[in-house]
């Protein structure tokens, strides 16, 4: 047999895809020759899957299980059907392939996956607990990480599952580093949430003092909340679902001139019309959010007019776990906040 380093022997249908793509796969938990095999403990759904499947399941935890063990049952990996999202996971190897490319790893090293739950072999036997207020899942189970598959290991100096929350979204402060420049305004959508906040820190550090780093939340008590991590130099509240009411209070706080770069991190759809509007031309909007329409973002543009940057949020960017791991190693502030909110 052909064992793919992307793991398309593992597809069942439709064949010729990848994972990713497809509806289902082989989650049997036996490893081929070129594959890690994972004891799972805790899954980490993405924000925009974790809010769907809570929202139709009216936050009951049970209904909650029963709909995630359905999905994983019928597709072989956590992909939620309505947003195609996953999500990721940590764990202990249990086996080693002969032909796994890392043969470091040894049975009962701990690690992070950093590949999407929509393309990961997942078998689970039980759904221990749900937390609903940090989208972690606790399992009894398994899971293949391919040949191309990255991870992370746990290091000693850091709590798993502060861990697994910050490399959950490692590529968008990871990528916030690359995209903001000295002097930029740096608007954040969905400012309150995990990636929101690191974004914020490693967009401050780079935009420097006469730049601005802008947060969007709905509430005043998120306001509040966000002005006792001083990361932010402004902080609007506002209703993303409203691009027109958005795009006034950037306006406002940008003496007319918009955001040099919008960064999109949303759990909710309909959200790309207000990052559009707040971008100046020719500036970038950076879409991390899972909720996001490559067709709405498109089309919304061309609607109005508007030349700027879209770019589709990558989960992985070189080095991203190990900068995000050091905003928790940098920050006590931050890394109080994940302990507190994650542990």
């Amino acid at each position: 047999m052909n064992y793919c380093k992307y793991g398309t022997h593992r597809v069942i249908e439709p064949k010729g895809v990848l994972p990713q793509a497809a509806f289902k796969i082989d989650p049997t938990p036996k490893p081929f020759p070129n594959e890690c095999l994972i004891e799972v403990d805790v899954l980490n759904i993405d924000s925009a899957s974790f809010t769907q499947i809570k929202t139709a399941c009216n936050h009951d935890e049970e209904k909650m299980k029963a709909m995630i063990m359905g999905i994983v049952k019928e597709q072989g990996k956590m992909q939620n059907p309505v947003t195609k999202s996953g999500g990721m996971l940590i764990g202990a190897v249990k086996e080693i392939g002969p032909e796994f490319h890392d043969q470091s790893l040894t049975p009962g090293t701990k690690i992070a996956t950093l590949v999407s739950l929509s393309l990961t072999p997942l078998f689970i036997e039980e759904i221990i607990s749900i937390n609903l207020t940090n989208e972690q899942v606790k399992i009894k189970g398994q899971a293949i990480l391919f040949d191309s598959g990255i991870y992370a290991r746990i290091p000693e100096d850091l709590s798993e599952k502060l861990v697994l929350a910050a490399l959950d979204v490692a590529g968008a402060p990871a990528q916030a580093i690359k995209l903001a420049k000295k002097d930029d305004h740096v608007l954040i959508l969905g400012a309150n949430g995990k990636s929101g906040i690191l974004c914020a820190y490693q967009a401050k550090k780079v935009v420097g003092p006469k730049g601005k780093v802008i947060g969007l939340v709905r509430k005043e008590e998120q306001k509040q909340f966000l002005e006792t991590l001083n990361i932010f130099d402004e902080i609007i509240i506002g209703d993303a679902l409203n691009a027109l009411d958005t795009y006034h209070k950037v306006s406002e706080v940008t003496n007319g001139n918009l955001c040099d770069l919008t960064i999109n991190v949303v759990n909710i759809q309909n959200t790309e019309m207000s990052s559009i509007l707040s971008t100046k031309d020719n500036g970038t909007v950076y879409f991390f959010s899972m909720a996001t329409s490559f067709t709405k973002a498109a089309l919304g543009a061309e609607g109005i007019g508007k030349d700027v940057n879209m770019i589709i949020g990558n989960g992985y960017t070189k080095d991203h776990a190990e900068i995000t791991l050091n905003v928790m190693r940098e920050s006590k502030v931050l890394h109080d906040l994940f302990l507190k909110r994650y542990n």
